[in-house]
């Protein structure tokens, strides 16, 4: 899936010069993109302007050919459970359920991962000890890879990952790197990430300063 950018700015703060505001510029299909950006830049807006989340923008968005603007939200509901995955900066997580159980609330949906599969990728981020465990007793960092592993327990064409790995130690970055590689090759994917500056060792095709 192809997201085209056409000169968006966001309605509620004035942002600074950078390559993504007021700029056109396209996510290509099947590439990876850094979206490398300093605190209270607006990186979290953007995501939620491409996930729907968010229209207070003026521009324009198209996946493929068609203006977002356009979309329904039945639209947006398969979009959403096919098309484009995401780890919010905030994670989403809900805290009464159990690890397991917020990662099931995705992959319930479209069965695209058996519980065997999860469990695997959760022992891969080193959180499967933890499924039974409720999302409200585990720290910052556990609850990250959670939602990393809820986020490819779905198909998807688009994954964005805000900020995914900033309480996690670099034994387990480098875990979950290679965890969401292999899923957005097995996807054939396209890979955004937004960063405060880490690069992660991923070879990118582009690096979009914001």
């Amino acid at each position: 899936m192809q997201i085209t950018i056409q000169s968006i700015i966001p309605e509620y703060f004035t942002p600074n010069s950078s390559e993504v505001w007021s700029k056109n510029f396209e996510f290509q299909p099947n590439s990876k993109y850094l979206v490398k950006a300093v605190s209270g830049s607006g990186k979290s807006s953007l995501f939620n302007f491409i996930y729907g989340l968010n229209n207070r923008f003026s521009g324009t968005i198209l996946f493929n050919n068609t203006a977002i603007a356009s979309l329904a939200e039945s639209d947006w509901t398969t979009i959403r459970k096919e098309k484009i995955s995401i780890v919010f900066q905030g994670l989403r997580l809900f805290p009464e359920l159990t690890a397991l159980e917020n990662i099931q609330l995705k992959n319930v949906l479209t069965h695209h991962k058996s519980e065997t599969d999860i469990l695997k990728m959760m022992s891969q981020l080193d959180v499967d000890q933890l499924a039974n465990k409720k999302a409200e007793t585990l720290s910052y960092g556990q609850q990250q890879r959670v939602a990393i592993v809820r986020a490819l327990c779905q198909p998807f064409k688009v994954l964005l990952l805000d900020e995914p790995f900033s309480h996690i130690d670099q034994a387990q970055i480098t875990n979950a790197i290679k965890l969401v590689n292999q899923e957005v090759e097995n996807n054939k994917a396209t890979l955004i990430i937004a960063s405060l500056g880490d690069t992660y060792n991923i070879n990118y095709t582009k690096t979009l300063l914001l």
